[in-house]
């Protein structure tokens, strides 16, 4: 089962709750298992943060969720100026302008990001799903194993 949805949200601190409720709701409808919700919220959080909290030109950024077999990639995109990497700042290991980063990379399997200036970033994060023992997507396996042959 693929599904994909996405979400044109306002610059603003209040949008992060919204994309949390949506993602959460979605995740925990398809049976997702709540250890691996929450670390995707986290990670989509933090995204979501450095967008209000770092792009000035930007009035809205987009957060596009694709959920396809046990994997799910969030895509949070942004039109600002895009961004040096932290290297290119000077900013140290200890630097809190890396933490963020840092906490993405601790929960889930792939952070990616895609920034170039004056066309904006684009963060993918990436996570293997694990499922609720009574999830739908769970009951539907062995249904999709029967037909596919």
């Amino acid at each position: 089962m693929d599904m994909k949805f996405s979400l044109d949200l306002p610059r603003e601190t209040l949008s992060i709750p919204v994309i949390r409720r949506v993602l959460g709701d979605t995740l925990r409808g398809l049976g997702v298992s709540e250890g691996c919700i929450a670390d995707l919220l986290v990670a989509a959080s933090e995204a979501c943060t450095n967008v209000v909290q770092h792009v000035d030109s930007a009035t809205h950024y987009e957060v596009i969720a694709s959920i396809a077999g046990d994997h799910c990639v969030l895509k949070v995109a942004d039109t600002g100026r895009g961004f040096q990497s932290d290297r290119q700042k000077g900013a140290g290991l200890d630097s809190e302008s890396g933490r963020g980063i840092k906490i993405m990379q601790a929960l889930v399997d792939d952070v990616t990001f895609d920034s170039r200036p004056d066309a904006g970033t684009v963060v993918y994060l990436q996570k293997r799903l694990s499922w609720q023992e009574e999830s739908p997507m769970r009951l539907l396996e062995p249904e999709l194993l029967k037909t596919a042959g």
